[in-house]
């Protein structure tokens, strides 16, 4: 769950800034695409908060396989423009 608030709060924080070219212009790495991550990274910390509350450990360890690949992908790319500064 802090993993997804940490990758929501990154994301947030990055499309208020503006892109590079590399992030921006060769990988798609707009401010849109940075919100949509933030509001990925939310549900998936609503989805951890409410698989711990009922105590649902397959229901929590089925949504990490499946945030662990985005989180992932969004480091990736996230790294790859930040060549250009």
């Amino acid at each position: 769950m802090v993993l997804a608030i940490a990758l929501s709060a990154a994301a947030w924080r990055r499309s208020a800034a503006t892109a590079g070219y590399y992030d921006g212009q060769v990988y798609g790495m707009t401010p849109g695409v940075h919100r949509r991550y933030a509001a990925i990274g939310v549900a998936f910390a609503a989805v951890f908060a409410l698989a711990a509350c009922l105590r649902f450990e397959t229901a929590g360890i089925v949504a990490l396989a499946v945030f662990t690949p985005l989180a992932i992908f969004y480091a990736t790319s996230f790294a790859r423009g930040a060549d250009d500064e």
